[in-house]
């Protein structure tokens, strides 16, 4: 098989890789009610936290980042950069909405991560040191990883393959759409801040 003709599967592969629903997975596993039911609703680490668990939120967080990393490594491995970064954005897509949940699934920040982590490690560096100096600032999760998303593609876009600047740039545009609630309660002044009670 030629690499051309490997790219759709490189898609394929990611998509479903990045649909497993670990959050959704673990909590159950753990006995906890269902994840869609409290909170956001999504699958993600964020929402998990929510349960209390704090080695199931930490855990989820982990292997959804590592299920972007394996996305991208495994079509790399079979073909080249082109089939890595479809299979990243497939990945992606599959977090964000996941056929086996009424495409309804997390926010993609830990895929995001993972993804950059498996493509490019320096930028997968920035992004935490970004959101960590963010949060550290300013108490808000959403924005730091608002803040470290918008900037990654241009650190990409200067140090890396544009190709690379390209893909993050789209995931970059989803993510913001995925967090567009987040924004909302952003500029009213109501989004909650990290470590605050509810």
């Amino acid at each position: 098989m030629g690499l051309d003709a490997f790219l759709p599967g490189a898609f394929v592969i990611g998509y479903l890789l990045g649909s497993i629903p670990f959050g959704l997975v673990l909590t159950r596993l753990a006995g906890t009610q269902d994840l869609r039911s409290i909170g956001s609703g999504n699958i993600g680490a964020t929402n998990v936290l929510r349960t209390g668990r704090k080695g199931l939120a930490a855990a989820t967080l982990l292997l959804d980042a590592l299920k972007g990393t394996a996305a991208v490594l495994i079509a790399f491995r079979i073909g080249d950069l082109n089939a890595a970064l479809l299979a990243g954005l497939g990945a992606f897509l599959g977090h964000l909405f996941p056929v086996w949940l009424r495409f309804r699934g997390g926010k993609g920040v830990a895929v995001y991560i993972g993804i950059l982590l498996g493509l490019i490690p320096a930028g997968a560096l920035v992004f935490c040191l970004l959101w960590l100096a963010t949060a550290f600032t300013t108490r808000y999760s959403s924005l730091s990883a608002l803040v470290a998303a918008f900037v990654t593609p241009l650190f990409l876009w200067w140090f890396s393959d544009p190709r690379l600047a390209s893909l993050f740039a789209v995931l970059t545009l989803l993510l913001f759409y995925m967090h567009r609630e987040n924004i909302k309660r952003l500029q009213s002044g109501k989004e909650g801040r990290i470590g605050e009670k509810a």
